[in-house]
């Protein structure tokens, strides 16, 4: 892999991780772009995966870092409720990753086209969740219940082309979480989540060796990944204020016709 192209892996997943577009699908379309290109495939993308969801992971600890320091002291109460919003991700997780033929889980988890339609499905969510009106919730007010929607809805993220901030902000809106505080719990839920994807793909990489990307690519790839992750989270903190997702509905309803086009023909 060369240097721009991970810089534009980077790029992708810094952007796509946090706004609600869908990093997955994403990255599918980027790495097979690529191909068309007569770029030669990039072999399993262990390593530069593993390396950019750690990048943005760095990005949301250092974005929620106030959050993350309330969590051990007056928000204790959260840790257990976090555990559970990220068990139906695992538990599909595991499934499609280490109980489906590694084939069977391929033609969903790295299928351009099912991401293609997906896109305008993540486009959906996001008007339903702006058309409806903000709760009175802050986030340390959620019961379990509530909680486990969420979670199920971050779970459903696991396809692509479906984004898991997208879904979970608007499953935190549905229950009555405050527009702001429905952000921060999505993020707060995705550090168990992305660093469970890291771990899985970490398995992965030591069972199947290593695909020999070079240690200073991979440290470029992190930190682009971080430093646009970073930025891509501001800017979407912001527009979640503003009550403004629904613009990126006009992105990716767009965006997954001419995917399903391109595959298609």
């Amino acid at each position: 892999m060369s240097l721009w192209e991970i810089i534009l892996l980077a790029i992708v997943q810094g952007l796509t991780e946090f706004l609600p577009v869908s990093s997955s699908g994403h990255l599918l379309v980027a790495n097979r772009l690529l191909e068309a290109m007569g770029r030669p495939p990039v072999q399993d993308l262990l390593e530069v995966s593993i390396v950019l969801h750690l990048g943005t992971l760095a990005a949301v600890l250092v974005f929620y870092r106030r959050e993350i320091v309330r969590l051990f002291s007056s928000d204790r109460r959260l840790i257990p409720l976090l555990i559970l919003g990220t068990i139906p991700a695992a538990l599909l997780g595991v499934l499609l990753k280490k109980v489906m033929a590694e084939e069977q889980s391929a033609q969903i988890l790295e299928n351009v086209l099912l991401a293609g339609f997906m896109f305008p499905v993540t486009a959906l969510l996001l008007v339903w969740a702006e058309r409806r009106t903000p709760g009175e919730l802050h986030y340390n007010q959620l019961g379990w219940g509530k909680v486990l929607v969420i979670g199920l809805f971050q779970a459903v993220a696991l396809l692509p082309g479906i984004s898991r901030s997208g879904s979970t902000i608007a499953a935190g809106l549905s229950v009555g979480l405050r527009r702001e505080a429905s952000a921060t719990f999505a993020f707060l839920l995705a550090i168990p989540a992305i660093a469970g994807a890291g771990l899985l793909e970490s398995i992965d990489m030591l069972k199947s060796g290593s695909t020999g990307t070079p240690a200073g690519l991979l440290a470029v790839g992190f930190f682009v990944s971080m430093v646009v992750g970073l930025g891509s989270l501001a800017l979407l903190i912001r527009w979640v204020r503003r009550g403004r997702l629904t613009m990126f509905a006009y992105y990716l309803v767009p965006l997954g016709i001419a995917v399903v086009l391109w595959r298609c023909w």
